[in-house]
Order: structure tokens, then sequence, then C-alpha cells
């Protein structure tokens, strides 16, 4: 049997073998392959028609990595990662992608709108995740909603909110490396346990990367996108880190960039989102919940605002709607920015040398990398 040379257009290296002309077999390491069925190639791996099928065949209590090839194409399915141990690996970083299609104030199957956090196409709920060289996707066109007449806008908080993946309550130590994360309105959502974004590219334009989790973002491209109809273009990140948390969302050595179309000093590094719960006296915004965040080393676009950061309303104790939480309330910082949008930053705390040595990503991570 002859070994067969691969390219870079071809399947990652070692991962296929020649068995006979137009016959492919999948490594040993794959546990399966996610492929058409007009594929004229053979895996010797099990082979399924949709991802959350080949999740299913995941052992439940599983204490290796079960590792599952997606082939090129557009896999259109809101897939559940519930088994610990889950590992994706993509055929294409471009071409392998993950995509399904939901927004918050769009009817979902079940008559109901979908709401913000049933809106993601990737949902994991198990520890020891871990994603490499493919597209994670929520197929949304906010752009296009919220140009349009009557279309979804961000005051209606059933709105175009529209998430391509949740690190959901059962979440620990995700690792995705090399992936693309794209949406347009609450991209990802990091909010629970601890996770790596290592050299991944991440879209969006209001809260873009939110929620309570630890997450340390590693070389990652931070792209922020276009809204013609509002002054402000977007926030990049909207935490509620738990107060007694000490660390939430930091990016060290990311690139901070933009679409064609978004302007000069529009968009925020982020804003403190205070979630609402249910006390004795009313359901209102948890002071529980002070958002953490962190930009170490990243180099700015010119369409990051001056002040650097900016306030976020929640419901007040007296019901109050719009009480604003000033991000001097919060826990934002930076160290050491480069770039035409590094200049000012005037409302975020700029910390001295050797605060920063203590965002490390052991200290970020507790202990995990």
């Amino acid at each position: 049997m002859a070994n067969l040379a691969l390219t870079r257009r071809g399947l990652l290296a070692g991962a296929a073998v020649a068995a006979a002309p137009g016959v492919v077999q999948a490594a040993p390491r794959y546990d399966a392959v996610l492929n058409r069925a007009d594929d004229p190639r053979r895996f010797s791996a099990p082979t399924f028609a949709k991802l959350s099928e080949a999740v299913a065949a995941a052992p439940a209590d599983g204490t290796r990595p079960f590792r599952i090839l997606v082939t090129r194409g557009l896999w259109d399915e809101q897939v559940v990662i519930d088994k610990p141990f889950v590992h994706l690996v993509g055929e294409d970083r471009k071409g392998a992608v993950i995509s399904h299609l939901a927004a918050s104030g769009l009817t979902a199957p079940d008559g109901k709108r979908w709401g913000t956090f049933r809106t993601p196409t990737l949902f994991v709920r198990a520890p020891d995740f871990a994603a490499r060289n493919l597209t994670i996707q929520n197929a949304f066109d906010g752009l296009a909603e919220m140009t349009k007449p009557g279309g979804l806008h961000s005051h209606d908080g059933a709105g175009p909110q529209a998430v391509a993946l949740m690190l959901d309550k059962g979440s620990d130590r995700a690792r995705l490396t090399e992936v693309d994360i794209l949406g347009y309105q609450d991209t990802l959502f990091p909010d629970a346990g601890r996770s790596l974004f290592e050299r991944c590219l991440i879209t969006g334009s209001y809260d873009f990367i939110f929620g309570a989790g630890r997450a340390w973002f590693e070389h990652c491209e931070i792209r922020s996108r276009p809204r013609p109809v509002d002054p402000v273009d977007g926030y990049v990140v909207a935490p509620s880190t738990p107060i007694e948390q000490p660390y939430g969302l930091v990016f060290h050595r990311c690139r901070l960039t933009a679409e064609p179309g978004v302007k000069r000093r529009s968009v925020y590094l982020g804003r403190p989102w205070r979630p609402s719960s249910v006390f004795p006296d009313g359901r209102y915004g948890d002071p529980r919940f002070v958002g953490a965040a962190a930009f170490l080393d990243c180099w700015m676009g010119d369409h990051i605002a001056p002040e650097g950061w900016t306030e976020m309303w929640y419901t007040g104790r007296d019901g109050n709607p719009r009480t604003m939480l000033q991000p001097e309330d919060a826990r934002f910082v930076q160290f050491r920015a480069h770039g035409p949008g590094a200049g000012g930053l005037g409302r975020g705390r700029w910390l001295t040398l050797s605060e920063a040595r203590r965002f490390s990503p052991d200290n970020v991570l507790d202990g995990w990398r």
C-alpha cells in the first residue's frame, strides 16, 4: 500500500492514506467523520451525515479525545456538545463550516421567538471540548436585517442577537485553535468555565464577545463590522463576570481590526453587562455581576473610540430599566496598547508592569492551559 502525499489543500498531514485509487481512509486518530453522501472517498472511521449524529456516537463518560473530522462543506445544523472530550478537526478552515441561522427576534420552529440564549449554532455543555481549523458561524445577516425597513434593531430585546458559539453551563477547559467564529451581534458567548482561543478570528459589531466565563485570547484577530444605522458601530466585549471571579475576558497580543465601512473612533472596547436576577423584593440587575476585561499588548485600529470603554444600562432596584453602570464601576483594564487606536483609552485603567504580570494564562485559567 503506497502512502498518499498530502498537500495543504488536502486532509491534515498524516490524516489519510490511500488504500486504492479514489479510496481514502481516515487514520486511527479520527473516531468519526462528518462527510457528504456524494463524496467518493471512503473512510475507515464511521461516517455521519450530521454533526449531531457524530457527537451522539461519542461515549458519555469519555476520558480521551473523541476526534471528529469535519470535511469541507456547509454543515447547517444547531448542535449541542454534551459529551466530554469531543474534538472537532476541520479539513479546511474556510471550507469546513458549521452553520445555522437563528436570531432573537425571529420565530423558531416552536412558534415562539428564539430569544438570544436559544440562538447559538453550537452549544458546548461538557468539559474538554476542542475545535481546530474550521468555521463556526451564525448565518443571520445582521447588517441586511438592520438596514431594511421594519428590520430588527438592538434596542428591542427580541432583536438581531444571533450567537455562533456558546460555552454554556458544564463547559470547562474548552480550547479553540485557528477557528473562525463569525456573526454580527452577540457572536461568541463564553459564559461558563475556562476557555482558550488561539489564533482565532472573531467578527461582530454589538457586544460580540460577552458572558461570565474566564477566557484567554492569544494572537486572535477581533474584527469589527459596520453598523450604518447607528452612530456607534459597536462594542467589542460585554462581560458579566461574577464579582468573586478575579478574571473575565483577557486578550493578549491580539489585533483589533475593522471591515470597510466601520467609522473611525466608533467602536468601544466594551461595556459592563449586568444581567437581572430574582430577589425577594423583585427582579433587577444583580450587583454580583461586575464585568472584567483586559487588553494586554494588543494592536488597535483607528476604529477604537478614544474613551476606550463606555456605560451600559441595566434594570435598577427601583425598576428603572435605564439605570447606567459606568465602566469605572467595572473591572476594565489595558496595558501597553499599540496602533492608531491605542491613544487615549481614558475610561479604562492602565495597568502597571507588576499588575500586568498577574494576568498570566496560569492565573486567568486557574492552572489550566
